[in-house]
Formats: C-alpha cells, sequence, structure tokens
C-alpha cells in the first residue's frame, strides 16, 4: 500500500484486507491519475482522513490500475465515494464536492 497525498492508495490484491475486513468505516476514492477533479479532491480527502481519525479510514484506488475492483463495484465515472462498513458498500457518492458537503454526507453513512 503506498501514500499518495497523506492518502493510502489500495490495489485489486489489498482491497480485501484493507477496505472489506476493516474494523472502521472505509471511505474510498475511486481515482485516475488523468481525471482533475480527482487532483482537487486530494487535500479535502487528507484533511477528512485527518479529522476523521479513528473513526474513518480513508483510501484510495486507482482505476486504471485496478480494474477488478473497479468493475466489480460498476465504477464509471471519476471521483466516486463509496462507504465501505461491514464489507459491504453503503453509500456511494459520485463527482468532486466541498468538504464540508463530504462530511455531511459521511456523517449518514458512519
Amino acid at each position: 500500500m503506498t501514500t499518495v497525498t497523506g492518502v493510502p492508495e489500495v490495489t485489486d490484491e489489498e482491497f480485501g484486507e484493507e477496505v472489506l475486513a476493516g474494523e472502521l468505516p472505509v471511505l474510498v476514492e475511486f481515482t485516475a491519475d488523468w481525471c482533475p477533479p480527482c487532483r482537487q479532491m486530494a487535500p479535502v480527502l487528507a484533511a477528512v482522513a485527518a479529522e476523521e481519525a479513528g473513526r474513518l479510514k480513508v483510501v484510495r484506488l486507482n482505476v486504471d490500475r485496478n480494474p477488478a475492483t473497479t468493475n466489480a463495484y460498476k465504477v464509471l465515472s471519476m471521483p466516486t465515494f463509496m462507504v465501505f462498513r461491514g464489507g459491504e458498500p453503503v453509500r456511494s457518492m459520485v463527482g468532486a464536492r466541498p468538504k464540508r458537503r463530504l462530511l455531511e454526507e459521511l456523517a449518514d453513512a458512519l
């Protein structure tokens, strides 16, 4: 697992262990290097990860390098954010958003 901009990046191989088997709820950003809104979200995700440490785990998954997980969850647009709890996706959000709105949307899922 590598860390980019303060948020660890998971792979297809690590997804089960890092996301599905996690004790905490996990926010996954499905992202791509060529996606400008994804780059805009990097500092927002780093801030959310720091603020919610202990309550929420935040990771990134590069869709180009990890097609199996991307296809398994039918992710078509970047960025897509999914919250996983107990190994199941409980919330999905598409598109960049300000930190305040992201935290509001996450509050429902935590």
